[in-house]
């Protein structure tokens, strides 16, 4: 490995690193998996971790309008790959039309220098430091018209790959632009106030005696106004509060619980809504997810919350780690282009095609039916998905009460992503069914 050597705690170090996450996604990993091996192989400084993950969810936020400003000024494919992150991350920086030069992070000729400096630092970018210097400082004279040139692309426009834009448009015909905006917003920080160890009122009122402005949002449901390390939450070690997604938040409920119901989690990694199950009543909760490292999250998640349930590794399309016991309840959060959480997961809208759909919904369709033969009668199943594509939402929970006769219950349905002082949330789909007791 090449020792690239910056000041851990500079604006270069951090764009440096940036631009290998950028790169990782070009290649098909994941924003989270890539900066964690990053942060592995260079052992970054908690500081340093945060202002690189800080502008890569940026960049990722902003990378249409980067790659097509990066076309315009350049006559072929920017290489290696590195290169090209390092210089969308600062193009994404300098180039908000929305952002003032008052409300910028740093100041364009910072980030100019900056990129220079990472560029020159790592041998396989070395030999292009002048075209870095060259392309940025050419936006900085050309900026309006170079903005204007690339204006009129929807990539550029909305950041999002067309297939995307086409068919968002297509499916909200009223509300496409709206959407397309939310997901480009940097998410809250929502916490899930723990009812059994507390409750709303005095819990703001804790927050409050810290300085740390926060509004309620749900029945349980609390959003910071400023995002905050977990460990620095008061009462996140303590299991007064989780970290959760309002929208999210309203799987519980909707399962009706009662004492003494056995109860199953099914995809329940990172073990957020088993969470919730076992803080609103007394049951016997089974966790099931097929990655046994996953299943590591839901056991610690628990533990913090001083709760417990029946882990089980397994595949939830089949029936191999069913002890036949039905169940009273069954929660099935169900894998999906997560479509909804794009504000959360930038880097997902990137990474999808538009095959996945059919081929998620057809595996959730597998695994709605293997579940529904668990369900006891006149039990509930609660079919969840973060996704806002209708063939993975409703026309999936359509043709599922077809295929199983099963008897549809009132819930949300489709949820889109919004942000308002009364709501803030993911986009999600909530549909409930029960089972006939004959």
């Amino acid at each position: 490995m090449t020792t690239i050597h910056l000041k851990p705690d500079s604006l270069s170090f951090s764009l440096h690193g940036a631009a290998q996450a950028i790169a990782a996604v070009g290649r098909g990993v994941a924003l989270p998996q890539a900066l964690a091996q990053i942060f592995a192989k260079t052992g970054a400084t908690p500081q340093a971790r945060g202002a690189i993950q800080d502008l890569s969810y940026h960049c990722m936020r902003h990378i249409g309008r980067a790659e097509a400003l990066l076309d315009a000024m350049t006559t072929k494919q920017t290489e290696p790959a590195i290169l090209h992150g390092l210089l969308c991350c600062a193009l994404a920086l300098i180039s908000d039309p929305n952002e003032t030069e008052s409300d910028a992070r740093y100041s364009a000729f910072t980030v100019v220098d900056q990129a220079v400096t990472a560029a020159a630092a790592d041998p396989d970018m070395a030999h292009a430091k002048g075209m870095v210097n060259a392309v940025l400082r050419r936006f900085l004279r050309e900026r309006d018209a170079l903005q204007k040139s690339v204006g009129g692309t929807q990539k550029a426009r909305w950041n999002y790959p067309d297939w995307w834009i086409d068919r968002m448009r297509s499916a909200y015909p009223k509300d496409w632009q709206a959407i397309l905006e939310a997901g480009n917003a940097a998410p809250p920080l929502t916490l899930r106030v723990n009812k059994r160890k507390t409750n709303i009122a005095d819990y703001l009122a804790t927050l409050a005696q810290q300085d740390i402005v926060a509004t309620q949002i749900g029945p349980d449901a609390v959003k910071l106004a400023q995002p905050t390390p977990v460990n620095q939450i008061p009462g996140f070690s303590d299991g007064l509060v989780s970290v959760q997604d309002a929208a999210a938040q309203l799987a519980a409920s909707l399962l009706d619980l009662q004492d003494g119901m056995r109860v199953l989690d099914a995809c329940a990694a990172p073990g957020g809504k088993s969470g919730h199950i076992l803080e609103t009543a007394d049951v016997e909760l089974v966790a099931l997810d097929n990655d046994p490292r996953r299943m590591t999250r839901i056991e610690e998640n628990l533990t913090r919350l001083q709760l417990s349930a029946s882990l089980q590794t397994g595949d939830a399309s089949d029936t191999s780690w069913w002890d036949g016991k039905p169940f009273d309840r069954i929660l099935a959060d169900v894998p999906c282009t997560a479509s909804g959480i794009v504000r959360r997961h930038p880097d997902i809208r990137w990474l999808r095609r538009k095959a996945d759909t059919t081929q998620l919904a057809t595996i959730s369709a597998e695994i709605l039916d293997n579940l529904w033969q668990m369900l006891g009668a006149d039990g509930k199943l609660l079919f969840v998905t973060c996704s806002l594509w209708p063939q993975e939402s409703e026309a999936q929970a359509a043709a599922f009460a077809v295929r199983n006769n099963a008897i549809r219950l009132p819930a949300p349905g489709q949820l889109l992503p919004t942000a308002n002082t009364e709501n803030d949330h993911d986009g999600l789909f909530y549909a409930l069914f029960q089972k006939s007791a004959s």
